[in-house]
């Protein structure tokens, strides 16, 4: 009974911990007003190495004063153009303006604005505005939504009036520029937007003095501010390729020496331009419009220690460090897909070559050097992206060639990765390498999480501010190796118990994982979430040996699902401006606007798929699997047969993975990262398995220990101690030394075995004949396979000698992989009149109870 509902207890289990993980969140309070007029100052271009006590003095008090934070001006194109900045501002969404453009490039023509009645102005290209944004672009935002939330707002400037103009295009107060006591205008209505030019000068001393022209009309704004207003200075935009983060700072009652932050980042010193439009409806105590913005309100956290310049210097130099990113990265993983395509193709002939062969015929053997060679390539690249994830603890990017320190950085940490599994105390053993690349991956990753992902922002293989995309917990490269590491690591922690507690042991170590991943204090993806969920009840149930069956797959899936159900009803119970992805998506499904979810997320996933370099480890990982491991000379069957923990693992891994990628948009992104630490790690352990297919066991000396667990030492031994005879090192490489071949003489006392006659079981050891009595005589047809006396004992032909790394209980005949089995025909001793095995002692029976074999009365 216990073993029937043994699924459904531990969906239950995986249900709990990943609803748990996904509707924490941190306490969000209603925004509080603050204020009874807003400024909004923008300067295309402004960027924090522009501001000075020198050139830019009032923007220096007013930061020093106020809060500050890096600003990312992403919106509905790429780049983004000061004309596109300022519709985004006002529609607190991603927008952008229509009209053709170059490539890459931003539009030849200005903002045509009319002024009939000298108080307010007109924007005759507005309309169009709004349906190329609501037709043509996948954001569905509504130009002029900020200026619709108020009853009066002024714009002073070009770009002012695009971002204030209604949708239908009046603008309520406009000024073509500052006027020289704007006090009377900045009081008229309680949103005030000021253009106070761009700064794009290509040189510095041009730039500094484009800033400064902006800094003394900003001096002038802050003298003519109405009482009790919150003044925003903000960066509006970029001027060029490639995008930089811009200057954000606040100025006004309750927003003093702070960082600023918002829920749509979910980092203290980080800011999205779509954030700004809800942060002046929010100071001035205003409910949001109907249709949402995308941005959340911006609040100042925490407070600023130390001096204005070193405080300065924070944002400046997360600008630079994203800027390299950019370079570095599309050149890091083209490389590393390129490494990992060329260490596959040297992986080929090993495999061909490993496993022994009993006759005077077949392949020469690898020359072990070689192979050892081998296998210590294959840990450095499964450590590659963990050690670039750990590089960005080193501030290369501040160097002159920054992508050289960072490869010269990531090389030392993967050798000293690579040196400490090798130097291991488990490196012998078939899975030692296995386990100890899984564990240090998921502890890289995962403190790095815990301790608030500063690795992974603006790292190389984490997200990029300037991307708009994420700003905390996991990214998607991050959430690919964590997963799988998780997953490896519990598979190989569960290959190591009793089979009874295979499955507890992936729920407890996969549980985990899916709290680190869902948590909102911690990786904040519960889409990825979800995926793990999936991955980890398919791994769970298939631990204990067997394929997927329907049956299983259902559990699977019905985990997966009641993940998503509950963390969606928990979701659509918070309040509007407080819900996360999944709650907004279904409410925007619930009004009829969730087609543009889908058409973004589509459009994402078909772009990353056609230009990232992660497809193409995805794709180099699935047909080296499909095409070489899987094959009956691959080595991977045999590891599934032998390891069903294991097998388990990897097949989750690659439900979570692909799940992953689709449902966030990724592609096989996520597919990706996890193959740059599945596939080598698979490949490894293939190569140890088929160099010790030809190991001997005594019977009855089998590696199952007292407690019904099962390790990866290798033959197990076949002396009392462990073995005399057995090999020295276990499954380890295949340089390491091994059990005496087939062939060989004995080195021990003679011992005679006599199968039963059925079928011999599938790796199973033969059931030695009883003590008494002479050892039968081999037949006039031929010799049979010499014992450890040499004349007669052990039954099996060499390639069925499991010994190092089948655990008898970890070979049900209907898992054994078929490539496996012994085919009919194949060498095998005569029939000796023996007596018959009681039927408690059938393969099967013997399977069940994890025996090593029995011997016949």
């Amino acid at each position: 009974m216990l073993r029937r509902l043994a699924p459904a207890l531990l969906t239950v289990l995986v249900v709990a911990l990943g609803v748990t993980a996904l509707a924490a969140r941190p306490p969000q309070g209603a925004p509080q007003r603050t204020a009874d007029f807003v400024v909004v100052v923008g300067v295309a271009g402004l960027r924090w190495e522009d501001v000075s006590p020198e050139s830019t003095p009032t923007l220096w008090r007013m930061a020093q004063d106020g809060s500050i934070g890096s600003l990312s001006v992403r919106s509905a194109h790429r780049p983004t153009c000061p004309v596109d900045g300022w519709l985004t501002l006002g529609a607190g969404s991603f927008a952008g303006w229509n009209g053709s453009r170059p490539a890459g490039g931003c539009p030849p023509v200005g903002v045509t604005v009319e002024q009939p009645d000298g108080i307010g102005a007109n924007l005759p290209d507005q309309e169009s505005v709004v349906q190329y944004n609501q037709q043509r672009l996948p954001w569905g935002a509504v130009p002029g939504s900020l200026s619709e939330s108020v009853r009066c707002s002024v714009a002073v400037g070009p770009g002012a009036a695009v971002a204030a103009a209604r949708p239908f295009g009046r603008v309520d107060r406009y000024a073509a520029g500052l006027p020289a006591d704007p006090s009377a205008l900045l009081g008229s209505c309680v949103l005030s937007i000021v253009d106070l030019g761009t700064v794009d000068g290509a040189e510095a001393a041009e730039r500094a003095e484009q800033a400064r022209a902006a800094d003394a009309q900003l001096a002038r704004v802050l003298a003519a501010r109405p009482p009790q207003s919150l003044v925003l200075v903000a960066g509006i935009s970029d001027t060029e390729q490639p995008s930089r983060l811009h200057v954000a700072v606040a100025d006004g009652p309750g927003w003093e020496r702070g960082w600023l932050t918002s829920a749509s980042t979910g980092r203290d010193g980080y800011l999205q331009l779509v954030d700004l439009a809800p942060t002046a409806l929010a100071a001035l105590g205003r409910p949001m419009p109907e249709r949402l913005f995308l941005g959340r309100p911006a609040v100042s956290t925490g407070e600023r220690t130390g001096d204005l310049t070193a405080a300065i210097n924070a944002p400046a130099d997360a600008d630079r460090e994203a800027a390299a990113q950019r370079t570095v990265s599309g050149r890091f993983f083209t490389l590393l897909a390129g490494v990992q395509v060329l260490l596959a193709l040297a992986v080929l002939p090993l495999l061909r070559r490993a496993r022994p062969h009993a006759g005077p015929a077949g392949p020469t053997p690898a020359s072990p050097r070689v192979v050892a060679v081998v296998e210590v390539l294959l840990v450095a690249a499964a450590l590659t992206v963990p050690a670039a994830l750990l590089a960005d603890a080193v501030p290369w990017w501040r160097g002159e060639h920054p992508g050289w320190i960072f490869a010269g950085v990531t090389a030392l940490l993967v050798a000293g990765g690579t040196a400490a599994v090798r130097f291991a105390p488990g490196y012998a053993n078939t899975l030692g390498p296995f386990g100890a690349v899984a564990g240090l991956t998921t502890l890289v990753v995962g403190l790095d999480v815990l301790t608030g992902a500063r690795l992974q922002l603006n790292g190389v293989v984490g997200y990029s501010a300037l991307q708009g995309g994420r700003y905390s917990g996991l990214s998607t490269v991050g959430l690919g190796v964590f997963l799988a590491g998780a997953l490896l690591t519990g598979g190989w922690l569960a290959q190591r118990v009793h089979r009874g507690w295979r499955p507890a042991v992936m729920v407890a170590v996969g549980g985990l994982a899916v709290v680190v991943v869902g948590s909102p204090y911690l990786g904040a993806d519960p889409v990825g979430a979800i995926a793990l969920t999936a991955g980890l009840s398919v791994a769970a149930v298939i631990s204990t040996g067997g394929w997927l069956t329907i049956s299983r797959l259902a559990w699977a899936a019905m985990a997966a699902l009641a993940v998503g159900i509950g963390f969606a009803v928990v979701d659509l119970r918070r309040p509007a401006a407080e819900r996360g992805s999944l709650g907004r998506f279904l409410s925007a499904v619930g009004d009829g606007t969730g087609g543009f979810t889908v058409h973004r997320s589509s459009t994402a996933n078909f772009e990353t798929l056609v230009n990232s370099p992660l497809t193409v480890l995805a794709l180099v990982g699935a047909l080296v699997v499909w095409f070489a491991l899987m094959q009956p000379w691959g080595g991977l069957m045999r590891l599934f047969g032998i390891y069903p923990a294991v097998r388990a693992a990897l097949a989750g891994t690659a439900v979570a993975a692909v799940l992953g990628g689709l449902l966030d948009g990724a592609a096989l992104d996520v597919a990706g990262a996890a193959a740059a630490l599945v596939v080598p790690m698979a490949a490894l352990a293939s190569l140890r398995v088929l160099g010790h297919a030809a190991d001997r066991t005594r019977p009855g000396t089998g590696r199952t220990r007292d407690d019904g667990a099962d390790d990866d030492r290798g033959s197990g031994g076949a002396g009392p101690a462990g073995g005399s005879d057995g090999p020295t090192g276990g499954g380890g490489p295949l340089g390491a030394v091994h059990p005496r071949p087939i062939s060989a003489p004995p080195a021990g006392p003679p011992r005679s075995v006599t199968p039963p006659p059925s079928a011999v079981p599938d790796d199973g050891p033969a059931h030695p004949a009883p003590e008494e009595g002479p050892p039968q005589p081999a037949p006039d047809d031929g010799p049979a396979h010499p014992g450890p006396d040499g004349a007669g004992g052990d039954a099996r032909p060499p390639g069925d000698h499991l010994a190092e790394d089948a655990p008898p209980g970890d070979r049900p005949a209907e898992d054994a992989p078929l490539g496996d089995r012994p085919a009919e025909g194949s060498l095998a001793p005569p029939a000796a009149p023996t007596q018959r095995v009681p039927s408690d002692t059938t393969p099967q029976a013997r399977t069940d109870r994890g025996s090593t074999g029995v011997a016949a009365p």
